[in-house]
């Protein structure tokens, strides 16, 4: 006799949902393509070899279906598709491996954030060109000019 605790033996086990499959894996799909926007996180992938299995690089290949449109939209860090283009080439991932390397990415990521300007025609803020309203001094005034 079956008892009903038994999880392998339950209905739901044996009879799984095929939309719940599809939305679990599109999720944890979704979840690991957004954490190659971290270039701590690739750093780590390549300090553990991980990058350098064929079995992972694979998978790295098949996940650049995230790129098309559909599911692009998706995607909250677009560096995340940037170094998923990146981690198709062997001399990357084995770059990766340098703390230098996840240094400048890191950089360059933050470098880009730094300098995003919105959409044209949309303004959050009122820039001053006033020198005196936004601490620039000229040449003529400047204490060491």
């Amino acid at each position: 006799m079956m008892e009903a605790s038994d999880p392998a033996q339950s209905p739901q086990a044996t009879t799984e949902d095929p939309r719940a499959a599809n939305r679990d894996k599109f999720e944890l799909e979704l979840e690991f393509v957004q954490s190659l926007a971290n270039p701590y996180y690739l750093h780590s992938l390549a300090q553990q070899n991980i990058l350098d299995q064929p079995a992972f690089i694979n998978y790295l290949e098949y996940l650049t279906y995230w790129k098309e449109k559909d599911y692009a939209r998706f995607i909250h860090y677009p560096h995340a598709l940037h170094h998923l283009d990146l981690l198709q080439h062997a001399q990357f991932r084995s770059e990766m491996k340098k703390d230098e390397w996840r240094e400048y990415l890191n950089q360059k990521q933050y470098d880009h954030w730094r300098t995003w300007r919105d959409y044209p025609g949309i303004s959050t803020s009122v820039a001053s060109t006033d020198p005196q309203e936004t601490g620039v001094q000229s040449q003529q005034n400047a204490p060491f000019g």
